[in-house]
């Protein structure tokens, strides 16, 4: 039986497109760049969740 912490363990071990990410989370290409000079072409959720720096949603 999977509890909540395991599936959300294997959501953020995903492995996707840094531009993916960018484009899904609506990031300026200067920060689309950032992370790619940061951790390559690909990273997990995680760490892309980590290092982005994403606009508040609040107002």
């Amino acid at each position: 039986m999977k509890f909540e912490k395991d599936v959300d363990q294997t959501s953020l071990q995903e492995v996707m497109r840094v531009t993916d990410f960018a484009l899904r989370h609506k990031l300026k290409s200067d920060e689309q760049l950032r992370l790619i000079k940061l951790l390559g072409t690909f990273a997990t959720k995680q760490e892309l969740l980590m290092n982005a720096r994403l606009d508040s949603k609040i107002r």
